[in-house]
């Protein structure tokens, strides 16, 4: 079951069909059995992804990929994420210009989260920050 659940509406994905994450993937199609086998998702089917400047090592953002995601991910060269909000799949940077082209994708030492060394174009978060992780610093307590 996709993040889906419980909902009442159907998601409309980029192919325009419409269903769950990872419908939009035909026979044939979709991420290697070999690497889909070793993640370890969400109850959503959902794996936390990472996006991280490939060259100062900045951690960009944090988004949510499933199964198609990661597969369009590592065969296009563009970050695409799961929106749990939308309910749809989208491509960094379609909207905003603000493209993420990857370098490389990491799996975990548990296979529960992604890491993928972008080279990100503009900024990364939604507020137009250069990262997510910029805005709201949290005090030690030391």
């Amino acid at each position: 079951m996709g993040p889906m659940s419980g909902t009442s509406s159907t998601p409309s994905t980029p192919s325009g069909t419409t269903g769950t994450p990872g419908d939009a993937a035909g026979p044939g199609q979709g991420l290697d059995p070999a690497i889909a086998d070793r993640l370890k998702r969400t109850p959503d089917g959902l794996l936390p992804a990472i996006a991280q400047q490939y060259d100062t090592g900045e951690v960009l953002m944090l988004g949510w990929m499933d199964d198609e995601a990661l597969h369009r991910t590592l065969t296009t060269g563009r970050c695409t994420y799961w929106s749990r909000s939308r309910r749809e799949y989208w491509v960094k940077g379609d909207t905003s210009g603000h493209v993420q082209h990857v370098k490389s994708v990491a799996l975990d030492c548990d296979a529960d989260t992604v890491l993928v060394q972008v080279d990100q174009v503009g900024a990364a978060c939604h507020t137009g920050a250069r990262t997510c992780f910029d805005a709201d610093v949290l005090p030690l307590g030391r």
